[in-house]
């Protein structure tokens, strides 16, 4: 797709019902990612994600799709300690879930365990900018690499995640310049949030893109929808005919 030109799609999943409805619409690829923590179970970031827990939602996904290409985030403390490990946790979702690939943050730090993950035969989507699982770290999700020395060290990350093997790399909220620079240079496929119009494609969470999510409006998302005020009413309307004794009518009873 990259070499035709043909920009990439790509949205979070993490159950089947969903699933099967975005792999219907022609989704190019789904990510079963990380961010289930946030937008699933409502934690502040996504490090309290398990590895069995990103494998449940995986296995759910995996079920709903027919066409589509489904990667699937390690979560935080099951790659970072040593290369066995990342393997380790990189074959149980391969195995346990179904699913065509995995994906990790991280450059130099990480590339020893890509090559040794690549090397088992398992694709690896690398991740670099703005890295969620590091926001400790950073200690904020302002834009990345504004700073010519950070922009730097980005695009050789960005090589050397392509020498070690990875097929695709995500690059979030970083500048657009930057994001078109990486996307040019680099031969795979480089999948923005955040990153410019100019990159390989485009991924979002589902839910912000869907409007389900309320309370985060960072520049780079467009809501589609806002599914929060619709399914609010629907539901209103539902307790409403409830109570009215209108639900079920005649012809909603055997």
């Amino acid at each position: 797709m990259k070499e035709k030109g043909e920009r990439i799609s790509m949205l979070t999943a993490y159950d089947y019902s969903m699933a099967r409805i975005l792999d219907e619409a022609g989704i190019d690829v789904l990510l079963v990612g990380d961010s289930a923590s946030n937008v699933m179970a409502g934690h502040e970031t996504t490090l309290p994600i398990t590895l069995d827990q990103m494998i449940y939602h995986a296995q759910s996904v995996i079920r709903a799709c027919q066409r589509c290409l489904v990667i699937v985030d390690l979560p935080f403390g099951s790659y970072q300690g040593n290369s066995k490990e990342a393997l380790n946790s990189s074959i149980r979702i391969m195995k346990e879930a179904g699913a065509h690939g995995i994906k990790l943050e991280g450059g130099a730090e990480v590339v020893e365990s890509i090559k040794r993950i690549v090397g088992a035969g398992v694709p690896v989507m690398g991740h670099l900018g703005l890295m969620p699982q590091s926001i400790y770290k950073f200690g904020t999700y302002s834009v990345r690499a504004k700073e010519e020395e950070e922009a730097e060290s980005l695009l050789a990350n960005a090589r050397l995640l392509q020498d070690a093997g990875c097929f695709s790399i995500v690059l979030e909220k970083i500048p657009a310049n930057l994001g078109k620079l990486v996307a040019d240079e680099l031969k795979i496929p480089i999948i923005g949030i955040g990153a410019g119009g100019q990159v390989d494609g485009q991924v979002l969470v589902m839910h912000d893109m869907l409007g389900i999510t309320k309370n985060f409006s960072p520049r780079f998302l467009r809501r589609y929808l806002n599914l929060y005020d619709e399914i609010m009413g629907a539901t209103k309307a539902y307790i409403s005919d409830v109570k009215k004794r209108d639900f079920p009518n005649e012809k909603e009873q055997y």
